[in-house]
């Protein structure tokens, strides 16, 4: 079952008005791999009737007013990146292609998406029920933060939006407690993973230096950061608060991840795993084609790569679900009538993660000043591929599974590290699971480039790529490794990006393209030190690039042929 996106849609399934309207940024997608989606159908699955909205026109009332006024509350969000990013380059050019919109091109999403939507909403419905904000946007703006595009300090964007909840991470859980206690008129700013806005700051809570200190002493917004960054866990996060204006903003501790049972209950709800018909009319939607054959194995990513957001958002603990639940949704996609004999990707945030996650995390929460991977993978991370290698065998044997392919990246070092399993699980995946490419991150050939990344060593991944090459010489195959690289990171010279282009010509011997400039994207430490120009670590001084030209040409000195 679709969610129902117009009056008529509603009145077919019985149901006089939705308790709660999703408004979203992207092409509604009915799919486990799109959050506003699967928001609809856990809180459908819970009782509740739910419509959705899907970029609408921000200049008239037509779309927002198409379903009327939610019976408790509306939910907001940009979708499943960043409006900011999902719209503009690392130069910040406008992006002309939009691979979650109908047709392709980029025209129906607005920039700050949350705030615009918000607006569209309290401009056509006065005094409306409450406004609650979500996903990725909200989440990783949720208090003051740099914003790449105008190269300034923000404060929040729940004031700015002017909603009144904002959910923060991985919403399932939170959007129904939410829900329950706006139905039975109880408070709700005890809900773990939400944001709010009050007069007082809340007793017992770290207050950060306000939005008027960070926004123009550098120190007190690395000061506010650091404390922030360092309470997302939901066993040892604390409450925060910010003074942004006369008010204050309210961070409630972390909402606690699933279990491995809830997550294959989400994963377990029907998905029609296509476009929703009434924007199927807008053109087809090129993400479709990755994540309808797709399967998640697992939430959430330890990695801790300075310039990701995953661990803000999604959380450093992973979450398996259970090999039942994945085989029974291979099952499901088998059965599609367009599947072709091919599941495009079985992963995750990381592939190979699935399995693999320190035992003292799940009760003592993730420690505060040590990374579970870096600068050396933990002793403490009981590692071992053996439970990926057993289920990827199970999917490659199901009837009508001609391949299951990792079409998500995986880390090397990860697979270095597992002296029983990690080659055998190596070995597997070149032969059996993957087309012709696998996906790594290496990210740069110099250390202390990767130190401030937050990456293993350059070593790490040559004693991978090693065994990469002669594990396809031994088999007879001619496969590569797709490596990802970045270009003006903050710390990165040209000197450093030469160095980079030696090392792929003389040592992999071929000429990465998969390379990005740095993107800044909201509360990242990465992004912490392209602001400041100081090491996250330390505060040593750092060169930063902020020149568009010149970043492109850091670009250029890898994806231009070179001789020598």
């Amino acid at each position: 079952m679709f969610l129902p996106t117009t009056k008529n849609e509603l009145n077919a399934l019985g149901w006089k008005s939705p308790d709660v309207i999703l408004v979203t940024g992207d092409t509604y997608v009915d799919s486990p791999f799109i959050g506003v989606a699967v928001i609809g159908k856990v809180l459908i699955d819970a009782g509740y009737t739910v419509g959705i909205i899907a970029q609408p026109d921000i200049h008239s009332g037509k779309d927002i007013g198409r379903l009327g006024e939610p019976n408790l509350f509306w939910g907001i969000t940009s979708g499943c990146m960043d409006s900011m990013i999902s719209n503009y380059t690392a130069t910040n050019k406008r992006r002309k292609r939009d691979d979650l919109t109908g047709g392709g091109l980029n025209i129906r999403r607005p920039d700050m998406a949350v705030i615009a939507y918000t607006n569209l909403v309290r401009r056509y419905f006065k005094k409306t029920k409450p406004i609650v904000i979500g996903g990725i946007e909200a989440s990783l703006r949720r208090i003051s933060h740099y914003h790449y595009g105008s190269d300034s300090i923000r404060r929040s964007i729940l004031f700015d939006a002017k909603a009144d909840i904002l959910v923060y991470g991985m919403g399932e859980k939170i959007t129904l407690e939410l829900a329950e206690n706006i139905r039975r008129r109880r408070p709700v700013t005890d809900v773990r993973g939400i944001c709010y806005i009050a007069a007082e700051k809340k007793e017992g809570y770290i207050e950060l230096p306000s939005h008027a200190d960070v926004a123009v002493d550098s120190a007190k917004f690395t000061e506010m950061f650091k404390i922030f960054y360092k309470n997302n866990d939901p066993i040892t996060g604390k409450g925060l608060c910010q003074k942004q204006d006369s008010r204050y903003l309210i961070q409630n501790p972390p909402q606690f991840p699933p279990t491995s049972e809830e997550l294959d209950h989400i994963h377990a709800l029907e998905y029609e795993r296509d476009v929703h018909p009434y924007y199927a009319a807008w053109g087809s939607v090129r993400a479709l084609e990755t994540i309808r054959f797709a399967i998640t194995t697992h939430r959430g990513c330890y990695g801790g790569c300075n310039f990701c957001a995953i661990s803000v958002h999604q959380g450093q603990r992973v979450v398996d679900r259970s090999e039942a639940s994945i085989l029974k949704e291979a099952s499901i996609l088998t059965n599609h009538p367009e599947f072709k004999g091919y599941i495009h990707d079985v992963g995750g945030p990381t592939a190979n993660m699935y399995g693999i996650e320190c035992q003292r995390k799940k009760t003592k929460g993730t420690c505060r000043n040590k990374r579970c991977l870096t600068p050396v993978v933990c002793d403490k991370l009981e590692i071992s591929h053996l439970p990926q290698i057993a289920l990827l065998k199970k999917l490659r044997q199901m009837p009508k599974v001609k391949k299951a392919f990792i079409g998500s990246g995986i880390r090397h070092d990860l697979v270095i590290k597992d002296q029983t399993y990690g080659l055998q699980y190596l070995e597997e995946i070149i032969r059996h699971h993957i087309s012709g490419q696998l996906k790594v991150a290496p990210e740069h050939s110099e250390d202390h480039i990767l130190a401030l990344m937050g990456k293993p060593s350059i070593e790490s991944f040559m004693e991978f790529f090693r065994y990469f090459e002669k594990i396809n010489r031994r088999m007879g195959k001619k496969q590569f490794l797709t490596c990802y690289f970045i270009a003006a990171y903050p710390g990165c010279t040209p000197q450093d990006m030469e160095r980079l282009n030696r090392f792929s010509r003389r040592v992999i011997k071929f000429r990465p393209r998969q390379v990005q400039i740095f993107t800044p994207s909201p509360s990242t430490p990465a992004t912490l030190m392209y602001y400041t120009g100081k090491a996250y670590d330390g505060g040593k001084p750092l060169f930063v690039e902020k020149d568009k030209r010149n970043k492109e040409k850091q670009k250029n000195l890898i994806l231009k042929r070179r001789s020598g």
